[in-house]
């Protein structure tokens, strides 16, 4: 059996269990709980345990990007992107980190982890302010940002396309091999949808792909704190 029917195996088995983590209610306030993280990364399963467990709260948004520099090491992230990591890039001069590692978890944009600790994990979340201003309205029509107080040169909105539930997934080679490693909320796609000025705002949205949900992010920046998030 080739390793791409391995991985569709593994994938297509667990699709069952995706209803089981919860969703985060439209216009509720959040936390955005964002991981860094690669399937060639032996340090990064425990991570991805943790944010499926931060993930059945009804107040935390979670999202996991899988990045790319990793993939020399003999096995290739199937969800890796270089957007994805240059948004990871673009986070750690503010973070106050020196370059980019895995795995790593953002919380709101404002504060990091490796991950590793649940209970540290948990306190962050806890700390972090529920972020809910400007308020965002997600329909089949598009998003649409309201009228609000924005930072100075505006702030992003990104389009982040993302699979619900839990996805499992067996790694062949590299520092992984024989493991069968989850993934919840894994983000397919990250769009740029344009700058929010502080007036209200609608933001046309691409038709999604069968299956993915859509969150929209508010955010300043350049690797800034995250404003405002919702989901469908």
């Amino acid at each position: 059996m080739d390793i791409s029917r391995k991985i569709a195996i593994g994938i297509t088995a667990i699709l069952p269990l995706m209803t089981g983590t919860s969703a985060v209610a439209t216009g509720r306030s959040v936390v955005v709980v964002e991981l860094f993280t690669s399937q060639g990364c032996s340090s990064c399963p425990p991570a991805n345990a943790n944010l499926i467990k931060v993930s059945t709260s009804p107040d935390v948004l979670t999202l996991s990007y899988s990045v790319t520099y990793w993939d020399y090491l003999g096995w290739k992230d199937i969800f890796g992107s270089p957007a994805f990591t240059a948004r990871q890039v673009a986070y750690e001069p503010k973070l106050g980190q020196s370059g980019p590692f895995t795995p790593q978890m953002v919380i709101n944009g404002k504060a990091n982890t490796v991950g590793y600790d649940l209970a540290e994990v948990s306190q962050l979340v806890a700390v972090a302010d529920k972020i809910s201003t400007p308020k965002i309205a997600l329909d089949k029509a598009g998003a649409t940002v309201a009228a609000g107080h924005a930072p100075v040169g505006g702030a992003d909105v990104w389009i982040v396309r993302y699979e619900p539930g839990i996805i499992n997934v067996p790694v062949a080679r590299g520092e992984n091999t024989g493991r069968t490693l989850p993934h919840v909320h894994v983000v397919r796609e990250l769009i740029h949808a344009g700058s929010w000025t502080g007036q209200q705002t609608q933001f046309p949205i691409p038709a999604a792909r069968s299956g993915l949900r859509t969150a929209i992010l508010v955010q300043m920046p350049e690797g800034g704190p995250i404003l405002s998030a919702t989901t469908d």
